[in-house]
């Protein structure tokens, strides 16, 4: 009789910590289903869906910076697995291993990072150019 008690205490601790996560999918689900009956309800009227839809807000900064950030903290972490235990190496080196994937990405992608359309406009209105590219007022 005590392993079903033990059983039903595991089952009651188990929902207790599994409930925050279920109102959170359900208020999620209901968020969506309201999203898509108000699209339906848009597109009955005739109105373009461009303009019910907003759009995605762009991020802060450049995303290399992002990729370094993550990159950095992950070896951190892992110095805190190393320091640990014997099991906790291996994670400890897979989490150094992520971390220097990120943190080549992130430079990577700095160094190959693309000027946008709006930035090179405003520069070549301003008379400035990049480096190691001719401007017309350069003397030949």
């Amino acid at each position: 009789m005590e392993s079903i008690e033990r059983g039903f205490e595991v089952l009651i601790i188990l929902l207790g910590l599994s409930s925050p996560i279920l109102v959170v999918g359900i208020i999620y689900y209901m968020k969506k289903r309201l999203e898509h009956k108000q699209i339906m309800a848009a597109i009955e009227k005739g109105v373009p869906v461009s303009e019910l839809i907003p759009p995605k807000p762009q991020p802060a900064g450049p995303p290399w910076i992002k990729y370094v950030s993550v990159g950095i903290a992950l070896p951190i972490i892992a110095l805190g697995f190393l320091v640990h235990g014997r099991i906790e190496t291996v994670i400890a080196f897979v989490l150094c291993g992520v971390g220097a994937g990120w943190v080549v990405r992130g430079v990577l992608h700095r160094k190959y990072q693309l000027q946008s359309p709006s930035v090179s406009k405003d520069s070549a209105a301003a008379g400035e150019s990049r480096p190691g590219t001719p401007s017309s007022e350069t003397p030949q």
